[in-house]
């Protein structure tokens, strides 16, 4: 990678990141003094593995949905388009080991849910592409894993 990319994560070596792990990716700062914190939550080792769509898309509705019970300051929970992993945004919070606690509350909550928020036509783009039962799989592994969530590289 010679030259600097503009997206902070094509400038990430996906080939020494250890998965499952959870770093800051960015800080934007705002012209009013506002900070937005932008966390790379990595499920899937990159290259090696991926979350199903299926299982990814109720796993997105369920956290989406739950974080924000947890902590106020979320702006945007979002699926990475190479389905290993999801974009957290936050603003004006930057204290890494509440993320963290959040994080395993949230994914707590999806072990505990009994049905995907927002499944429907009204509500969803692709209501039909849900898996109750693969967010809770993934879900399990990554909170089973959660050790090993400040260790960026292998």
């Amino acid at each position: 990678m010679d030259k600097k990319m503009n997206v902070e994560s094509f400038n990430l070596d996906h080939t020494k990141v250890a998965a499952p792990y959870v770093r800051l990716a960015g800080i934007k700062k705002g012209i009013n003094g506002d900070e937005v914190y932008k966390y790379d939550i990595r499920f899937c080792q990159p290259n090696k593995e991926h979350m199903e769509m299926p299982s990814l898309h109720s796993l997105e509705h369920l956290m989406a949905e739950n974080i924000r019970n947890h902590l106020s300051c979320v702006v945007d929970l979002s699926p990475m388009g190479c389905q290993t992993g999801f974009y957290l945004s936050v603003i004006n919070h930057d204290n890494y080991e509440e993320i963290l606690e959040v994080l395993a509350k949230t994914l707590k909550d999806v072990l505990a849910a009994e049905e995907v928020p927002a499944c429907n036509e009204v509500q969803c783009g692709w209501a039909a592409n849900h898996s109750l039962e693969g967010a809770k799989a993934i879900a399990a592994k990554m909170l089973a894993k959660k050790d090993e969530w400040r260790q960026v590289f292998a």
